[in-house]
């Protein structure tokens, strides 16, 4: 009588492991490296950050078009500061509107279909101007601009934001604001070239129509650009998508409402953002009408404020990550201050002087932006973060815009240098707005 033996699974030789060096170097990481950052993101998300990253660029060229016209525009329509002034304000008031309602479709609808809308209709507004038979149509059509240009960053922030992981969120958003200076130069560039083949009454108008460019992104972005999915999935079973009654809810016992973060959050961005459209708006007329500079030489000098800002674009998105994000925002707002104090006391005849500040003063003004993609994404749940990013930047911006028209009325007793000032006072409320705020590096957005 025979006896079954229970199966047993065929023994695999033992091989003995290899030695284990103590100092043996680990497995490279996708996210190590300079542009580690970059390739962490996958390909759906280095697509979305090619299109927020051409979308914030074209939105600063769009925008730098007038104050870079100012001077000829102010001429042709016989326009006093406080009226060019006014231009700017209506812009950056619109704006707010523009940049909630934005906000508010991109939880509803989706980011990169609310991304699309607001690049077209800041084109549609931009190439407008160039039309313009007087100055009261002209403030109709930068309003219109304004509604695009308001909308386009908070969305595609958010977008990219959704993408990326807390480990590199910083510098990623961080690298999205430095293609603010890249439009900026862009600009630049167009306007000294324009300005010196063309009689400064058509030079203007040339300028706003360059603004079509935009259009060729929308086709792009339309066609390859897609929301992050788990993002997007998290949204849309949210019951609270786009609601403005959530971002200003000041919460009950046990349950924080967002309040506080809405009221805080808008400080913060009103802060900044005057202290910032004070300079972006005025430095180019402060260099032509007290510094006597020619247009090619306020190119040069506005080219070393450029490059100064897209280093502090880029280095603030790494000290975002580093420090955290109201330690960067704290450290720069304090230099910016002192940038602008100190730029705007340079003696007469010493331009050597004033042009080796241009490159720290548009180093600082910019890198106090770059944790603000992360930092306001951060701020608020997915379903109405949108609503909050854009509502808060762009109330930011609405109020700050105050600031370039106090300038312009000021510039009549003060001068421009000396009104310029002001907008110190901008970057000391942002430093007190953040005592009301939490710190949220390493938070993750799902």
């Amino acid at each position: 009588m025979s006896t079954k033996r229970p199966f047993q699974a065929p023994q695999t030789p033992h091989v003995p492991e290899a030695p284990k060096t103590p100092n043996a170097p680990a497995e490279p990481d996708a996210g190590d490296g300079a542009f580690g950052w970059l390739r962490a993101l996958g390909p759906r998300g280095r697509r979305a950050f090619a299109g927020a990253f051409g979308g914030y660029a074209l939105d600063s060229y769009d925008y730098f078009t007038l104050p870079l016209s100012m001077v000829a525009l102010a001429a042709h329509f016989g326009l006093d500061s406080g009226q060019t002034g006014l231009i700017t304000t209506v812009t950056l008031i619109v704006s707010a509107i523009g940049g909630a309602a934005a906000g508010v479709l991109a939880d509803r609808v989706g980011r990169v279909k609310a991304l699309t809308l607001t690049v077209a209709v800041y084109a549609a507004g931009t190439v407008a101007c160039g039309f313009a038979p007087d100055y009261s149509t002209l403030l109709v059509f930068r309003a219109v601009q304004g509604l695009g240009f308001g909308g386009e960053w908070a969305v595609g922030a958010i977008l990219v934001a959704e993408y990326t992981s807390a480990r590199h969120r910083g510098r990623t958003l961080g690298a999205i604001q430095s293609s603010w200076a890249v439009g900026w130069g862009l600009a630049v560039i167009v306007y000294t070239l324009v300005f010196e083949v063309a009689d400064e009454d058509i030079a203007w108008r040339v300028m706003f129509w360059t603004g079509a460019l935009p259009a060729l992104l929308v086709v792009w972005v339309r066609r390859r650009v897609q929301d992050a999915p788990e993002a997007a999935t998290a949204r849309e079973r949210s019951r609270e998508k786009g609601s403005f009654a959530a971002v200003f809810a000041p919460g009950t016992a046990g349950t924080p409402g967002l309040l506080r973060t809405t009221v805080f959050a808008t400080l913060l961005s009103t802060g900044v953002q005057g202290g910032y459209y004070t300079l972006a708006t005025w430095v180019p007329t402060y260099l032509k009408t007290e510094r006597d500079l020619s247009v090619v030489g306020t190119g040069g000098y506005l080219a070393l404020q450029i490059t100064g800002a897209f280093v502090g674009y880029v280095t603030g998105g790494y000290l975002t990550d580093r420090l955290g994000r109201r330690r960067n925002i704290w450290l720069f707002a304090v230099l910016s201050a002192l940038c602008i104090w100190a730029y705007t006391n340079i003696p007469s005849g010493a331009d050597g002087l004033l042009l080796a500040l241009m490159f720290p003063l548009g180093f600082c003004m910019s890198a106090i932006f770059s944790g603000f993609g992360s930092y306001l994404s951060e701020l608020y749940p997915v379903a109405v973060r949108g609503t909050g990013q854009g509502f808060t930047y762009n109330a930011g911006r609405a109020a700050g815009a105050v600031f370039p028209t106090a300038v312009g009325f000021l510039a009549g007793s003060w001068g421009v240098g000396g009104a310029l000032v002001f907008g110190a006072v901008g970057y000391g409320l942002a430093a007190v707005a953040l005592l009301g705020l939490p710190e949220t590096r390493g938070k993750e957005l799902l």
